[in-house]
């Protein structure tokens, strides 16, 4: 099955949600009349509403159709089952992105910096500080290490476009999963200097370890957001009980 044609349908879909074609807790049209509008078989509609389902914006129902669960989120929102650049998720929120790299360096990890991050010592890094705005607003600092090894001819000016797209459309990097905590931390100075936090002295801070299809962690990002603006969502299913 072409990827490119469920891919597709999944998109124009997923826009016509967003859009308010069609409305919340409204059914969409027949399967029927999808495979009949979109010119495709049965198998990759279902694709298309698959992934929809695992997005969180439709609900089959066995016997009566897939209903519309998307309601738009008030703040900005980035997503916890997907990995996404923070231009995608900017992208996704209808909100206006640009990203300023504050620091661009290359490092070896030594003791602490492998504790921190899962690098095993010794490991050639790119660190990288990165300042996020969305819609003007400062909302977001990162702080990436990336395996030059995997992360090849990594640049301040790439770091300022989409590292993400560099690593699949360049370099051809598969990016297969990633392990995340999210906590509250107290503010650091540069959190106090780069981000408009008004009386806050926390942010909440999402640490990540990326793979790729190998297995090798090429990505450990610790990203820094201000509270106000910060808004994680995910999709959960209840499993049977086992008793």
């Amino acid at each position: 099955m072409p990827k490119a044609k469920y891919d597709q349908i999944y998109r124009d879909l997923k826009s016509k949600i967003e859009n308010g074609e069609y409305e919340f807790q409204e059914l969409l049209p027949s399967e029927n009349t999808l495979i009949l509008t979109y010119d495709c078989s049965r198998n990759t509609i279902r694709r298309a509403i698959s992934t929809l389902v695992t997005d969180g914006y439709v609900q089959t129902m066995q016997g009566k159709g897939v209903r519309n669960i998307f309601q738009p989120a008030p703040q900005t929102s980035f997503t916890i089952g997907g990995i996404e650049s923070f231009r995608e998720s900017a992208a996704r929120n209808h909100q206006k992105a640009e990203t300023k790299v504050l620091c661009f360096t290359e490092l070896t990890a030594d003791a602490k910096i492998a504790k921190k991050t899962g690098f095993a010592p010794g490991s050639s890094l790119y660190y990288i500080q990165r300042l996020h705005y969305l819609d003007d607003k400062p909302l977001i600092i990162n702080h990436n290490y990336f395996l030059k090894d995997v992360a090849v001819g990594l640049t301040p000016q790439i770091a300022e476009q989409s590292i993400y797209a560099y690593l699949e459309q360049i370099l051809h990097v598969s990016i297969v999963t990633s392990k995340r905590i999210m906590t509250v931390e107290k503010m650091t100075q540069i959190d106090e200097k780069y981000l408009d936090l008004k009386d806050y002295n926390c942010l909440a801070v999402v640490s990540s370890q990326t793979y790729n299809s190998d297995g090798v962690m090429f990505e450990y990002t610790e990203s820094r957001h201000r509270p106000d603006y910060f808004r994680f969502q995910d999709n959960a299913t209840r499993r049977p009980a086992s008793c």
